[in-house]
C-alpha cells in the first residue's frame, strides 16, 4: 500500500499539473477577505490566511472508485448552500464516491478586522442576504441574539462524533447546521452540542471525552491537510480517482458541475434512478429544505414550495418556518 507521504507527493504533483485543464473553478483570486463574508456569486467563504501547522496528516483508505475530500466548516453558509447538490450526488452516485469530511477552521476567533467585519453583529445582515441567494433558509439573527465566538468548538465536536461513528457524525453535522442556520442556536455551547448528539444517536459521554481529548488532534490534522492542499475557502472538494488524478470543485456550483466531476474521472458509472416519492425521500433524509426538495425531484424552487405547502396542508408534513425559508419533515 502506498505510504501517506508518497500519496501526498503524487497528489500535489498531479494537482499542479492538471489544475489548468481540469479545474472546474472559474475564479480563484488571492485577495484577503473576512471568512464570514461569503461571496454569493462565486459561492465561497474564503479564509484570510492559512497558518502552518506541524501535526501529521491522517488519510483514509480508498473504499470506492472516487474519493471526495470535502473541506468545510459547521458555520460556512456557502457549505449549507451545496447541501442540495451533495444530497443528490450521494443518491445518484453513492456507489462510486466516498465523501470524506474535513474541517477547515473558518472562524478561529474575533481577533481580526477585515472585509468590513469586526464583530459578530456585522454578520447578521450578510447571512440574510446569502440565504436568499442560495435559496436555503439562514437566519442571521443568531449573530445578534447569541453570537458564536469561534467555529472551532463545533468543528472539534464533529471530529469527536467521527471518532465514534462515521454515519452518525453526518447526522450530527446536519443537526448542528440546522441549529445555527435556522434555530439561531449558538452551537459552541455544550447544551446544543449534546442535544444534537443525542438526536443523532451518539453517546454524549464518550463524545464529551473525545471532544476534550483526541478530537482536538484530529481537528489539527484536518487543518494541516487543508493547508497542504492549499485550501483557501469553503466549500472546497477534491474529487480523486484510483490513479490519484485530482479534480477540484470550489464554491457553490450547479448540480451538473458536481456530476461532471464524477463522470470525468469515471466514465463507465451508472446513475442510480432513485425514487422521488415523498416517503422514500424522507426515509433517506429526515429533513429537507425547499431547495433540497427541488434539486432532488428536479423541479423548480417555486414548484417545490407549492408541492410542500400542499403536503403540509394535507397533514403529511411538519414545517419549521424562519424569516428566510422553511425546513420540512414528515409528521
Amino acid at each position: 500500500m502506498m505510504s501517506k507521504n508518497i500519496f501526498l507527493l503524487l497528489f500535489f504533483l498531479l494537482y499542479f499539473q492538471t489544475t489548468n485543464s481540469q479545474n472546474i473553478l472559474n475564479k480563484d483570486t488571492s485577495k484577503s477577505i473576512n471568512p464570514l463574508i461569503c461571496d454569493p456569486v462565486e459561492g465561497i467563504c474564503e479564509l484570510p490566511s492559512n497558518s502552518k501547522l506541524e501535526e501529521k496528516v491522517v488519510l483514509k483508505s480508498i473504499k470506492k472508485p472516487i474519493r471526495v475530500l470535502y473541506f468545510t466548516d459547521p458555520i460556512c453558509s456557502a457549505c449549507w448552500g451545496i447541501e442540495p447538490q451533495l444530497r443528490r450526488l450521494k443518491l445518484e452516485y453513492g456507489e462510486y464516491i466516498q465523501i470524506e469530511y474535513y474541517m477547515g477552521g473558518l472562524l478561529p476567533d474575533w481577533s481580526y478586522n477585515s472585509g468590513g467585519i469586526s464583530k459578530p453583529s456585522d454578520v447578521a445582515h450578510h447571512w440574510d442576504e446569502v440565504s436568499k441567494y442560495y435559496q436555503m433558509p439562514i437566519d442571521g439573527d443568531v449573530w445578534l441574539e447569541d453570537p458564536l465566538h469561534s467555529s472551532y468548538p463545533p468543528s472539534i465536536a464533529f471530529k469527536a462524533a467521527q471518532m465514534q461513528d462515521e454515519q452518525k457524525s453526518l447526522l450530527f453535522m446536519r443537526k448542528i447546521r440546522e441549529m445555527v442556520f435556522l434555530e439561531k442556536k449558538n452551537i459552541t455551547k455544550w447544551e446544543h452540542i449534546s442535544k444534537a448528539a443525542m438526536e443523532s444517536g451518539l453517546d454524549t459521554i464518550k463524545l464529551k471525552f473525545d471532544l476534550e481529548n483526541g478530537a482536538k488532534l484530529s481537528f489539527q490534522n484536518d487543518l494541516t491537510l487543508a493547508q497542504n492542499f492549499g485550501v483557501r475557502g469553503f466549500p472546497t472538494l477534491f474529487f480523486v480517482d484510483e490513479s490519484n488524478t485530482p479534480l477540484k470543485v470550489y464554491g457553490v456550483k450547479p448540480y451538473k458541475v458536481f456530476e461532471d466531476a464524477v463522470l470525468k474521472l469515471k466514465k463507465d458509472v451508472t446513475k442510480n434512478n432513485y425514487s422521488v416519492k415523498l416517503l422514500d425521500l424522507f426515509s433517506r433524509y429526515k429533513t429537507l429544505t425547499s431547495n433540497e426538495y427541488a434539486v432532488l425531484t428536479d423541479i423548480s424552487f417555486e414548484e417545490a414550495e407549492k408541492e410542500l405547502a400542499l403536503l403540509q396542508q394535507n397533514g403529511h408534513l411538519n414545517k419549521l418556518s424562519t424569516k428566510n425559508g422553511n425546513l420540512w419533515s414528515l409528521k
